[in-house]
């Protein structure tokens, strides 16, 4: 069953965007997709008048978009996020973000993490494959998660 419908057990919450008008929402996970998909929404949002928040999302054991994690790899999995999200922060903005752009990390499934943020979102964009196991799919889970259940724009980037 595609992992947005599962009923996988409580709902952890999911904190709010931090911006005053809907605008694009990037999901990031560190896949030379995902670089694609912020660059696109960069080059976008100043034409469009929108703001930008990327947000990397991780679940533990599980790591950003479904990678398989191992904690004997790394046992702080919020901290290796975060080190991703400051990274591509710096290389899309090497002189520092504009206002119009946010990010943050959050704890979650991503799918459904991101579909839940989509009610705040006018776009969501995304990648077409992340680190997830499977890489001979054309469409990755996230992406045709978000495709099929977003409540708003779906932008995915190949």
């Amino acid at each position: 069953m595609p992992e947005a419908i599962r009923d996988p057990g409580p709902k952890k919450s999911i904190d709010p965007l931090p911006w005053a008008k809907p605008g694009m929402l990037v999901g990031f996970d560190g896949s030379e997709s995902a670089i694609g998909a912020l660059r696109t929404a960069v080059r976008m949002a100043p034409a469009l008048e929108m703001p930008v928040h990327m947000i990397v999302v991780w679940d533990y054991p599980t790591m950003m978009y479904g990678d398989h994690y191992s904690p004997a790899i790394d046992p702080r999995p919020s901290e290796v996020a975060e080190e991703l999200r400051a990274r591509a922060v710096s290389g899309a903005f090497p002189d520092g973000a504009p206002d119009w752009f946010t990010s943050s990390t959050q704890q979650g499934r991503p799918s459904r993490t991101l579909v839940e943020l989509s009610r705040e979102a006018e776009m969501v964009v995304v990648g077409s494959r992340g680190h997830g196991g499977f890489s001979g799919l054309l469409l990755g889970s996230v992406s045709a998660a978000l495709a099929s259940h977003s409540e708003c724009s779906v932008l995915v980037v190949r």
